[in-house]
């Protein structure tokens, strides 16, 4: 033992001790940088900027984990790659965050003031989220402060600024008074993708209106009493016989006495209560069509503190919720209310405050997306999708999209709006693309209108943009902008590409946001799709299936995690744990068991590191116990090859994992440790050299193959041995590890052998070690005796199994017996 001294000196493997270490070797380095010189084809990553509201949990540190695979291993197959780390800073999420931590109201401090306790939270959480991506290892082009974009830098918002300019000139946006979602503790707009659903019940009210032409009772079925004010039309559905009597009639509200026109409408559901349907301004989605379609003027009686208006001067300042429980009372006194009942429904909220949507009209700016909508389904089946299935996320939802995308949103912190209004004519005037503009605070950057010539002055947009305007030019800013520099001459090289950038990584939960979106501006933008691949990947979920939640205490942090199984750990779990886009419900034993697992692969590199290392293949002769697992490494290789190429880390993980601990530590170096060491010197040097060789060559190969998905520990190792960093060597190739595959077919044969002579002596407590006086093994297995003999302590082997006695036997399975004399 004492001739052979590992090279791996450290007893173990510490990730908190020997990761940080590492780490700082990479940025010294700058190992990862982008290289747009290097003469490699450039491959191009779309990282998500995660939102700075809020640290991570485990979800994000797993998911952000697999998207640092694919630049990996892309890296190891041979591409420069830029991936940039960034951070979402815009947006409704940061604002609410802002609210609650300082108990105050973004509309109750100067704007100034508000938008500065955004920057003071954002770079709070931001260090945290960055200090996980270096504990997890991200191999990011960088992840120092100034080289990671944020969308919130005056160059990110320039180019959103740039881009709604463009589109405003070609007549792809415009400025409409129409009703859109409306929180109304947010005091904004909202698209239809940022509304949630929540399950409950509410009652539902058949109520007595009166036909004014013929004095009949008409009996309306509604869960919005406080909406009878606000009815624009009655309608029935036209096959419904039942009604066909009421055409161009009046319907007289009860308790308000309004007069009301009755319609044939095909929305209308007969088996729905009664089948006449109160249409009001405005109480869903239908009936925005509905008024849209028959070009109603709409009594809004709700204003955007969610609050009855003057136009129902009885019920003025109340709040929806009591003015619904009012009106109610008030029909049920005056005896309009003819039955109520519970019913299950489920009620829109917003999905960053889970505020009760409601509907109201307001001028907003508008980007068309219907006229696209053709396009976009062909980008859909064209694009490739990891894994396949998730298509249909992107498909299910171009299927739903019925309105151009509401853009402008009244809050503070966001990409202003670059508009400046005539106070003569009220005419929008733009300027010139290429600065940041805030109308706000900011003086126009023109004297005179563009519109009437007048100088009278201009009164600047107060709105900020829905932050998806910013974040749907990510992988625009990725490919101009690397390391925060723009760079004309390599966007210009990109963008000829018959897409923008290679890879969308995203969670399925904003596929129909983040990916929709991004697609949507590449071909307004560049008439190319954004991307050639989408990855979208499943969630980390609780115990219970249900997603992380802080607020329902639910969540982990990752960080709690990597202190305890260290980063590695962490990622080999994420690949491991389920098939590409299928959600992982989270177990922290299984996380424990991975973090034995990765300091078992650290052990057996500390064992063979002791063997001196042989280039030189002229020196060896392999023998078939070499060639059966350098066969077998070629192979799994393979495997985890195409794994990563269709970015399903869950193939690799588990295929490297079992040959590194169930085929090369248990069984190959259990087999040649009598040949590496030959104290006896049984064996010929040049067959020694071969075992030290080929203990090597997996090793080696090895740590390359497993080094996208657990780069510390393979780093630690090939650094200590191999004196050079494993991530900037290329991912190995079958045919570079043996010409000719030979053995394979015996694998299970040998493994089911060895496993039941440990055993035989382990059931009669025998050391391991223990020499067997005769062995008959199967003939198959004679090429590889030399090694067998050794590692089990066999004196002589017999092929045949002739004259054995009762009692001798193991049986293995009905073909394959072997006896055994002690």
């Amino acid at each position: 033992m004492s001739d052979f001294v590992p090279k791996l000196t450290e007893k173990t493997y510490d990730p908190q001790k020997q990761d940080l270490m590492i780490f700082k070797k990479w940025q010294d380095e700058r190992l990862f940088a982008f290289n747009k010189s290097s003469g490699k084809t450039i491959f191009t990553i779309d990282t998500p900027p995660p939102y700075a509201n809020a640290p991570w949990h485990m979800g994000g540190a797993i998911h952000y984990s697999q998207i640092d695979m694919i630049a990996r291993y892309k890296r190891m197959a041979g591409f420069e790659i830029l991936f940039p780390m960034c951070l979402d800073r815009n947006g409704l999420p940061i604002e609410v965050q802002t609210e609650k931590k300082f108990k105050i109201s973004m509309h109750d401090v100067p704007r100034e003031d508000f938008l500065n306790k955004c920057k003071q939270i954002l770079d709070e959480v931001g260090d945290m989220i960055l200090d996980v991506c270096r504990l997890l290892g991200f191999s990011n082009n960088s992840l120092e402060w100034a080289e990671i974009y944020k969308t919130d830098e005056v160059q990110y918002r320039t180019l959103t600024q740039a881009t709604f300019i463009k589109l405003f000139k070609e007549g792809q946006i415009y400025e409409d008074d129409r009703p859109n979602n409306y929180c109304t503790r947010c005091k904004t707009t909202i698209a239809d993708n940022e509304i949630d659903y929540k399950s409950g019940s509410h009652i539902l009210y058949d109520i007595r209106f009166t036909v004014k032409e013929t004095g009949e009772d008409l009996i309306i079925s509604t869960s919005r009493p406080e909406l009878i004010p606000a009815i624009g039309v009655v309608i029935y559905n036209p096959k419904d016989e039942r009604y066909q009597h009421l055409k161009g009639k009046t319907a007289i509200t009860p308790a308000f006495g309004d007069e009301i026109p009755i319609l044939p409408h095909h929305y209308a559901k007969m088996e729905f209560g009664t089948g006449i349907m109160m249409v009001c301004a405005y109480g869903d989605s239908g009936d925005v069509q509905i008024f849209r379609e028959l070009k109603l003027n709409p009594k809004t009686i709700i204003d955007t503190d969610g609050k009855i208006t003057d136009k129902v001067p009885e019920f003025a300042g109340l709040k929806v919720k009591e003015a619904k429980k009012q009106i109610a009372e008030k029909l049920e006194q005056g005896g309009h209310i003819v039955e109520k009942a519970d019913a299950p429904h489920n009620f829109p909220i917003c999905s960053r405050c889970k505020t009760s949507v409601e509907f109201l009209a307001m001028p907003e700016y508008y980007l068309k997306q219907i006229d696209y909508l053709p396009k976009l389904h062909e980008y859909a089946q064209s694009m490739q999708f990891f894994p396949p299935f998730m298509r249909q996320v992107w498909v299910d939802w171009l299927n739903t999209v019925s309105i151009d995308w509401p853009i402008s949103r009244r809050r503070y912190y966001g990409t202003e709006v670059p508009v400046w209004y005539c106070k003569g004519c009220k005419h929008p005037n733009l300027p010139e693309p290429g600065n940041y503009y805030q109308p706000w605070k900011d003086d126009p950057p023109f004297d005179s209108c563009q519109n009437c010539g007048n100088n009278e002055g201009f009164e600047g947009d107060l709105r900020t943009f829905d932050t998806w305007m910013d974040s749907s030019l990510s992988e625009i800013y990725t490919i101009m902008h690397p390391h925060n520099k723009k760079d004309q001459s390599l966007f210009e090289e990109l963008i000829s590409r018959p897409y923008i950038c290679d890879v969308r990584p995203s969670a399925k939960d904003i596929v129909r946001t983040w990916l929709h979106y991004t697609m949507l501006r590449g071909l307004q933008l560049y008439d190319k799709p954004a991307f050639k691949y989408a990855w979208i990947s499943g969630f980390v979920v609780d115990k219970n299936g249900e997603k992380f939640s802080k607020s329902a205490g639910s969540a982990i942090k990752p960080e709690d995690m990597i202190e305890k199984y260290g980063g590695d750990a962490v990622r080999f779990y994420g690949a491991a744990e389920a098939s590409h886009g299928s959600d992982i419900r989270f177990n922290q034993q299984r996380l424990q068991g991975v973090s034995k697992f990765i300091n078992k692969l650290y052990n057996i590199a500390k064992f063979l590191s002791r063997f001196p290392i042989i280039e030189d293949e002229s020196e060896i002769s392999l023998q078939p116990a070499d060639e059966w697992i350098l066969s077998e490494l070629a192979k799994v290789v393979e495997e985890a090859r195409i794994g990563y190429e269709i970015f399903d880390f869950q193939i690799p993980a588990k295929t490297l994992r079992n040959f590194a601990w169930e085929t090369f530590a248990s069984h190959y170096v259990e087999m040649v440790k009598g040949r590496a060491y030959n104290r006896t010197d049984s064996y010929k040097e040049k067959e020694q050299k071969a075992a030290w060789y080929t203990l090597h060559k997996v090793m080696k190969e090895l740590t390359k193959a497993f080094a996208p998905i657990i780069p510390f520990v393979t780093d630690l190792i090939y650094r200590g041995i191999y004196s050079s960093s494993v991530h900037l060597q290329a991912f190995p190739k079958p045919n570079e590890i043996i010409k000719k595959p030979k053995f394979t077919g015996l694998t299970s044969l040998l493994l089911e052998i060895n496993s039941a002579i440990w055993k035989y002596k382990k059931d009669r407590k025998l050391p391991l070690n223990t020499p067997i006086k005769k062995a008959y093994l199967p003939e198959e297995l004679f090429p590889l005796m030399s090694d067998l003999q050794s590692m089990h302590g066999i004196e002589n082997t017999v092929k045949n199994i002739e004259g054995i006695k009762e009692g001798e036997i193991i049986n293995l399975n009905e073909e394959t017996s072997i006896n055994l004399k002690l």
